[in-house]
């Protein structure tokens, strides 16, 4: 199995920066996509942008030209928020598909833009 834990979230003013990072532990070398999923008070769970092993990557039309997924190495997946917005305060979760259909998840760290 796959552990995950999310780092870097927290309070920025909109049209700021912010950067997470997810890290995983375990069974790390059966990680295919990994990706960053938010949600927000009230609404559904939505994919943000997500990364492939060979670095492919396809991100929701609200971040387009905001937001960055890179990978370090097979374990480690970043996401680099620039000209935040209100709107996108959310919990920020990290998700990790496995071989066999296996999927992790991380608890989220919480990120707030203030208008």
């Amino acid at each position: 199995q796959v552990q995950l834990v999310e780092y870097g979230g927290g309070l920025v003013q909109a049209g700021g920066s912010l950067r997470l990072s997810c890290a995983a532990s375990g069974s790390i070398f059966s990680i295919n996509t990994m990706a960053w999923y938010r949600q927000a008070p009230g609404k559904q769970r939505e994919l943000v942008a997500q990364i492939t092993r060979n670095g492919v990557t396809d991100y929701a039309d609200s971040v387009k030209g905001r937001f960055t997924i890179s990978r370090d190495n097979v374990n480690t997946v970043n996401l680099q928020m620039n000209s935040v917005k209100p709107e996108d305060t959310a919990v920020y979760i990290c998700r990790a598909d496995q071989a066999a259909s296996r999927t992790s998840w991380g608890p989220g760290t919480q990120v707030t833009v203030s208008s």
